[in-house]
């Protein structure tokens, strides 16, 4: 049985804790070293970029990076697959999120027609071996689906064309995923038997309801992870020693503030 929505107050007070959490596996991973990126995967709508709001909002930018690439250019096109994706890979000490990532080939690629059987067949043949790379290599792969039903999808698609904010996430291929629920269905079932592997697992994560969703990936990721304890480095913090100083300008002035009245 599904559970009511959220309410955001709770939602809030359910997170803080965790992002303070997340703050200390940032600290680990610059202390020890290692190397954490996170896969997120769903249909659209599902909420891969409101997941990685929850994921990085008060973390470092320059320690945590989102990547979400384009369509390849003509060049990646005639590249080998994964290529495009290396260059964006964690170094020492870094998180990288991936909003969306290689699965692409086999998800919106197979089911609208951009990559062929063969080369979808040939790319679920080689992800676990790339994958396997990655992890022998000590980086922390955790990759994440993110469900959603069709009439939350649909209800969330009305929002964007509905929302001036929200209507850049509308885009034509949206529209022709309405039609092609089952098969995007199909092209995920394919993709899990053959990606799911002992060394870079698939976690499916219900996003029905985005806020409870937010907090059963982050809580599942912070739960999987090693132990990080580290303690937070002290720092002196003198008084100041002279009254606070008023900004002084000579060549240019503040523009006029904003008026709410």
């Amino acid at each position: 049985m599904k559970k009511g929505s959220m309410k955001k107050k709770q939602y809030e007070q359910a997170l803080e804790p965790m992002q303070l959490e997340l703050a200390a596996v940032a600290r680990w991973l610059q202390h020890t070293g290692k190397r954490l990126l996170v896969v997120l995967e769903g249909r659209d709508t599902a909420g891969k970029g409101g997941a990685v709001g929850a994921l990085s909002d008060h973390l470092n930018p320059r320690q945590c990076h989102t990547v979400a690439l384009p369509k390849p250019s003509d060049r990646e096109a005639g590249q080998w697959y994964f290529q495009r994706y290396v260059p964006h890979l964690p170094a020492a000490g870094e998180i990288v999120l991936f909003d969306r990532s290689w699965y692409n080939r086999a998800g919106v690629e197979k089911v609208m027609g951009f990559a062929s059987e063969e080369q979808v067949a040939h790319f679920l043949k080689q992800v676990p071996v790339f994958e396997k790379l990655l992890v022998d290599d000590g980086i922390l792969l955790f990759k994440y689906w993110l469900c959603c039903d069709q009439d939350k999808q649909e209800e969330r698609f009305a929002e964007r064309l509905e929302d001036p904010l929200k209507r850049w996430k509308l885009s034509p291929i949206d529209l022709k995923a309405r039609e092609r629920y089952q098969a995007y269905t199909d092209a995920r079932e394919a993709m899990l038997e053959a990606t799911h592997s002992k060394h870079a697992p698939w976690t499916l994560v219900d996003f029905n309801d985005q806020k409870r969703g937010r907090l059963t990936l982050i809580r599942d990721l912070l739960d999987r992870l090693p132990d990080r304890e580290v303690p937070t480095p002290e720092i002196e913090y003198p008084p100041l020693g002279h009254p606070p100083l008023e900004e002084r300008y000579r060549a240019l002035e503040p523009i006029r503030n904003f008026d709410d009245d």
